[in-house]
């Protein structure tokens, strides 16, 4: 009984030591944090401050994107992709995924589209990307279009800004800061 009426104190004294320290150390007339930590790999881009490739200017459809938008159609599924700069999938939706294709009838028809368009501007939002190219010729009435309504509607868009590139002093023209918008 002693031993645990110890531990208790011990205890006890330690959480109040730290508490002190960590409310010591927080000014009290500010209503917020000195510092912010943006753990968010995509935030130099989000920025439109990160690296841009141009690639070549013969290259079709050329290279110049954070990123792109890719779907591939084999015989028996589809696959929409998002493709980084730097050659890595980050994200990546599919008919071949057993929980997509539970809910489907068919892995190729027009709904798979849909919900492939669906899953794909969800996945995109949770993980931080929300501009993105695409380099198809869409037909109207297509899948294809199905699929792209559904990213949009999801809340994607299909298209990126260009990067921020520092003005010199003699320029004319001063582009807007893309992070003093709020």
């Amino acid at each position: 009984m002693l031993v645990c009426r110890q531990s208790k104190n011990l205890l006890y004294r330690i959480t109040n030591i730290n508490l002190k320290r960590c409310m010591g150390s927080i000014p009290e007339d500010s209503g917020h944090a000195e510092f912010v930590y943006n753990r968010n790999p995509r935030n130099l881009e989000k920025l439109r401050i990160a690296y841009k490739p141009a690639g070549y200017h013969l290259e079709k459809p050329g290279r110049e994107f954070w990123h792109k938008l890719q779907v591939t159609t084999s015989k028996r599924h589809v696959t929409a992709s998002v493709l980084h700069h730097t050659g890595m999938v980050p994200i990546l939706a599919t008919t071949a995924e057993w929980a997509i294709r539970k809910q489907l009838f068919s892995t190729l028809d027009k709904m798979a589209y849909i919900t492939i368009g669906k899953v794909l501007a969800q996945r995109c939002l949770e993980c931080g990307i929300s501009d993105m190219i695409h380099t198809y010729e869409v037909l109207p009435n297509s899948k294809l279009e199905a699929l792209l309504e559904n990213l949009l509607k999801g809340g994607v868009r299909l298209e990126e800004d260009p990067r921020y590139k520092s003005p010199n002093p003699w320029d004319q023209e001063r582009p807007e800061k893309p992070w003093e918008h709020y």
